[in-house]
Order: structure tokens, then sequence, then C-alpha cells
């Protein structure tokens, strides 16, 4: 067992399936996440964007990449006999865990975007996801400036940012006793009736970031006392917060998290 697998055992130990059955009976299945109502209030928090200081390049990401096929430096991505890039758009994007690409690059903010295209930052009725932002791609695909979010994960500077905002407003601080939940999806196994399941502390729950068993941040996060919950779906850009009203304030003012209300997703 690796150095890693011995300290998330130490910290966050697996815990009995059944402390999702709550869970369960709020929100209906969580294949790809346990999305709860509001508790009181809810808001969700999207995942980081960036951009490179030079701007948005002409080039999408599938032009560059078709350019590739067309040289040879790459080769098809054949599956069952499908040319799938032949079928298919290299939008850019990406799924699970995320960072800061490094030097050169910045976070574009969704609401940036949204004033630069003339897009809403989430349109009515849709949820945070690929739907988000046509005017900034051409023909379904991003431009090779720029890093859209990824689907299923929150990335990591989010992450434990919200981190240290829930343990500001738990009882207990970074002693709060928590459980996180891995949907079968991202495990890629579908045993229904033996969820993935950890237990620890609020204070250590940087590390869940790095589960070696899931290239993603936990679907659900919860309190044991269930004060608070978040749901990070495995098809959306976003995690979904429920708790209470000042929790919810607290995240919609912070100056790293970027958080947005959805009324229709409340």
């Amino acid at each position: 067992m690796s150095e890693e697998s011995n300290l998330m055992s130490s910290l966050w130990p697996l815990a009995p399936s059944g402390a999702t059955d709550w869970l369960l009976e709020l929100c209906g299945d969580g294949i790809t996440g346990f999305m709860p109502p509001a508790m009181p209030d809810a808001v969700w928090v999207l995942n980081a964007m960036y951009e490179h200081k030079q701007g948005p390049a002409d080039v999408s990401y599938h032009e560059y990449h078709q350019a590739r096929l067309a040289d040879r430096s790459v080769q098809p991505h054949v599956v069952g006999g499908i040319d799938l890039d032949a079928v298919g758009i290299a939008t850019g994007g990406g799924l699970g865990r995320a960072r800061h690409p490094g030097p050169g690059w910045r976070r574009l903010r969704w609401a940036e975007l949204a004033r630069r295209t003339g897009d809403p930052v989430v349109p009515d009725g849709l949820m945070p996801s690929y739907r988000c932002f046509p005017a900034a791609k051409k023909e379904g695909s991003w431009p090779m400036g720029m890093v859209p979010p990824t689907e299923g994960s929150l990335d990591r500077e989010t992450w434990n940012r919200l981190i240290a905002v829930l343990t500001q407003f738990s009882s207990a601080g970074p002693d709060t006793r928590c459980l996180a939940y891995y949907n079968p999806l991202m495990l890629g196994t579908f045993d229904l009736d033996n969820l993935h399941v950890r237990a620890g502390r609020l204070g250590d729950a940087e590390i869940l970031y790095d589960q070696s068993e899931a290239d993603f941040s936990p679907s659900n996060l919860w309190a044991d006392d269930r004060s608070w919950v978040l749901c990070t779906d495995y098809d959306l850009w976003a995690t979904k917060v429920a708790g209470s009203p000042a929790l919810i304030h607290a995240l919609l003012n912070d100056r790293e998290i970027e958080a947005v209300r959805l009324p229709w997703a409340h």
C-alpha cells in the first residue's frame, strides 16, 4: 500500500454505504451525485476557467487537433471500428480534477466572459455545463488560448477555498465530522449496493482532492450534523452548496470563489 493510500485510510477511512441513505431519500439516486435541495438556502460555486494573458487564439482546439491529424503527428482515435475524430468535436474541455495552468495564464471569471460575449453566465433553465457560452466557441470548440471548466470536479484552488469557508461556518470548525461520497462513474464501478463513502475531519478535507481511487473531488461532502452539503455532479461545471443563509451569503461575497444563484435549480 502506498504512503498516500495509508494516509487516506488513516484520515478518511471507509464508512458504511448506508451513510448516504438520507441523501437517497432526499435527492433520489446518486449515480452522478446526490443533488440536494436548498437547506434552507443554496448557491452554485462555479468551476474555474482560464485564459492566456495574450488572449484567446483564433485557432480552436478542434482545428488544432484536425491539423495534427492531417500532418500525422497524432493518430486517429478509433474505437470499435469508428473513427471518433471524424464524427466528434475536440471541444478543449476536460473531465475531473484541474488546477491553474501556470505562468502566462490568468483566471477568467464567468461574469467577465458573459460581459464579453453577451451570453448569460448560465442560460435560464439550464445548469452550469458545456451548454454555457456558445458565443465563445467556434462550432462548439473553445479557442486555444482558453481553458474551459472541467466536468465532474472542482478545481484545486476552488476546492481548497471552499473547504476554508465551510470550516468557518461549521460548528466544530476543522474538527467537524464529515462524510465524502464518490459516485460509481468516477470510480469505474457500478456496484450501487456498496457506495464508496469515507468519513473524516473537515480540517483534513484537502487530501480528498488527491484521493488515488478517483481523479475527481468528491461527488458529495457533508457535515455529519447535516448543517450543509455540497454536490459536484459528474456532468456539470459547478458545485451546488446547500446550507444556512449565512454560509450562502459568505460564498456569494467571497473574493476567490465565484458563485451564483440559479432560481430554477435552488
